[in-house]
C-alpha cells in the first residue's frame, strides 16, 4: 500500500513516515501542498494523509483541485484545527476522514 504524506512540520511528519514504514507501507512525503498535489497527479496512491495549514497550496485547497482533477485517493485530513465546523468543512471538502493533532499513530 503506497500512502502520501503532506505535511509541513518535520517532525510530525517524521512520525508518521518511520510508523507508516514500520507498519510495512511505502510512504512518500511532501513538505508543501503544491509539492502534494505535484506527487498526487504523478503517481498513484492508496491513500493521502494531509494537513490543512500548508505553505504554498492549502489541505483544502489541494482537496479541491485533487477533486477537479479527477483524482479519487481516499483522504485523511491531519489538522490542529479540532472545532466542529473545521471538521465538517474538511469532511465537504472531500475528506474521508479527519484526524485532530495530537494524536496516536497505531
Amino acid at each position: 500500500m503506497r500512502v502520501l504524506v503532506v505535511e509541513d512540520d518535520v517532525k510530525v511528519a517524521s512520525f508518521i513516515v518511520k510508523g507508516l514504514n514500520a507498519a510495512g507501507y511505502a510512504v512518500d512525503h511532501a513538505l508543501d501542498g503544491e509539492n502534494g498535489l505535484h506527487m498526487a497527479l504523478t503517481e498513484p496512491y492508496d491513500t493521502a494523509i494531509i494537513d490543512i495549514m500548508l505553505p504554498k497550496l492549502d489541505g483544502l485547497s489541494l482537496l479541491k483541485e485533487c477533486e477537479r482533477r479527477k483524482i479519487s485517493t481516499p483522504v485523511i485530513i491531519l489538522s490542529a484545527k479540532a472545532s466542529i465546523d473545521d471538521r465538517v468543512k474538511g469532511l465537504q471538502r472531500g475528506g474521508d476522514d479527519y484526524l485532530t493533532k495530537p494524536f496516536c499513530l497505531f
